[in-house]
């Protein structure tokens, strides 16, 4: 279930239903970890290639680290394994609570939103994309779709690598 109760069969459908190319996929978890850590570890973009996928390159290019303006270079891999680009800038920053972006190089330019909330058992999180094909990438929405929904997925991934990074500490084997 989203944010609007529907799944994500549901909410997807919606979207075609009301004749909108946008794409949008969503997934929520809850990580035992307060809401400043999980938001400091995701506002610092270098640590994407710790839990995200496919980055073969990420460096902040401008700006300052976490904060709105911020401008991270990414080299992805795309479609058989050739390079393609896929630049992003911090739109948001509310630290603890909220942090989106805008992707502003590569074929497919999706805004992105992390969702923080504290909870008894730590952070829910909710990471949503959205994105609006246009021209001929109206095409590719079904490729689209599925690649967009596979990268919230890997909040399960996001989820192991700070609940584990928790249990190293406590092993005094990280700071």
């Amino acid at each position: 279930m989203n944010s609007l109760g529907l799944s994500r069969a549901e909410h997807g459908e919606m979207f075609l239903r009301e004749g909108a190319p946008m794409r949008h996929a969503e997934n929520t978890v809850t990580i035992n970890r307060p809401p400043a850590e999980v938001y400091a570890f995701l506002a610092e973009g270098l640590n994407n290639p710790l839990w995200r996928s496919g980055i073969k390159q990420i460096e902040l290019v401008s700006g300052q680290s976490g904060q709105a303006g911020a401008v991270y270079r990414q080299v992805l891999t795309g479609p058989g394994g050739r390079a393609v680009d896929g630049d992003y800038q911090i739109t948001t920053a509310v630290p603890g609570a909220e942090l989106r972006f805008q992707v502003i190089a590569g074929p497919a330019r999706p805004t992105g939103s992390y969702l923080l909330a504290g909870v008894s058992e730590g952070t829910r999180l909710v990471f949503v994309l959205e994105v609006e094909p246009k021209g001929a990438m109206k095409l590719m929405g079904p490729m689209i779709q599925q690649t967009m929904q596979a990268e919230v997925d890997r909040l399960s991934v996001l989820k192991s690598v700070l609940e584990g990074r928790n249990k190293l500490r406590a092993a005094g084997t990280i700071r």
